[in-house]
């Protein structure tokens, strides 16, 4: 397995969403996930403090995930991520220090279908 990236938690962020600061809005943001997922979503795996996504390693999927994962860090500062290369499929796991809710409604976010 290959590490491409790891962001850990902020400690003491408070358990929010914030945009404030995205070249994007929410809409936009789901827009591109939707695209991504669509493309290149083979499953997915949770616990009650991960959600991992499987993506076929697709020319483009690993740099497009890295983006996406750096803007959504940047917003939900109080998970922690990571991104792995293994066996042709790019992982992203999101952890949640507060358990299963908040990585719940984020993965349900990020894979819902307009």
């Amino acid at each position: 397995m290959t590490n491409l990236l790891s962001i850990t938690a902020r400690p003491g962020a408070p358990v929010a969403c914030d945009l404030t600061g995205a070249d994007e809005t929410l809409a936009e943001r789901l827009a591109e996930y939707r695209g991504l997922f669509d493309r290149a979503l083979v499953g997915r795996d949770s616990t009650e403090e991960t959600a991992t996504f499987r993506l076929a390693a697709l020319p483009g999927v690993a740099d497009q995930v890295l983006d996406l994962v750096r803007r959504e860090a940047a917003c939900c500062s109080f998970l922690s991520y990571e991104v792995d290369v293994r066996d042709g499929l790019v992982l992203w796991t999101i952890s949640g220090r507060t358990g299963t809710s908040d990585v719940a409604f984020l993965e349900e976010l990020l894979t819902a279908r307009a």
